[in-house]
């Protein structure tokens, strides 16, 4: 099973408002960015787009380590995830994109690192450009 680094980012020009996601593959030195908008989203909301986007880009079942600034992302699929399934995300926020990310991310193998937002991590400051990017091209039109 091939080791995939998935970095991932989300953007919101408000809480709720205009946002945007991004992420980057990496495998071997090669590397793939993708990115994307959405209009009256939350901040976790686009975190946890990114990473169903990434692991839906990937062709075939893989080891992947997530790598990720939000706490709620890295802990929700680390620590909390289990318990919300078993009791079928009652009171659960997201329940739709967390139930999205479980058929998306179910041939891989996924664990979720936390990076400091901000910190100089180059994957990390590029996928967050992306993602205000994107959301603030949304927000504009373009």
């Amino acid at each position: 099973m091939k080791t995939i680094c998935l970095f991932s980012d989300g953007s919101c020009l408000k809480n709720p408002g205009f946002g945007g996601w991004a992420y980057i593959l990496e495998y071997k030195g090669v590397s793939k960015e993708m990115c994307g908008a959405q209009a009256d989203t939350t901040n976790n909301q686009m975190e946890l787009r990114a990473v169903i986007e990434g692991l839906k880009a990937l062709k075939e079942p893989c080891k992947v380590e997530l790598f990720t600034d939000s706490s709620y992302v890295a802990n929700s699929i680390n620590l909390w995830l289990g318990g919300w399934l078993a009791k079928n995300f009652k009171n659960v926020k997201n329940s739709d994109l967390w139930r999205e990310y479980l058929a998306v991310s179910s041939k891989h193998s996924v664990k979720a690192n936390w990076l400091k937002a901000h910190n100089g991590h180059p994957q990390n400051e590029r996928c967050d450009t992306l993602a205000r990017q994107s959301a603030e091209k949304l927000q504009k039109g373009i």
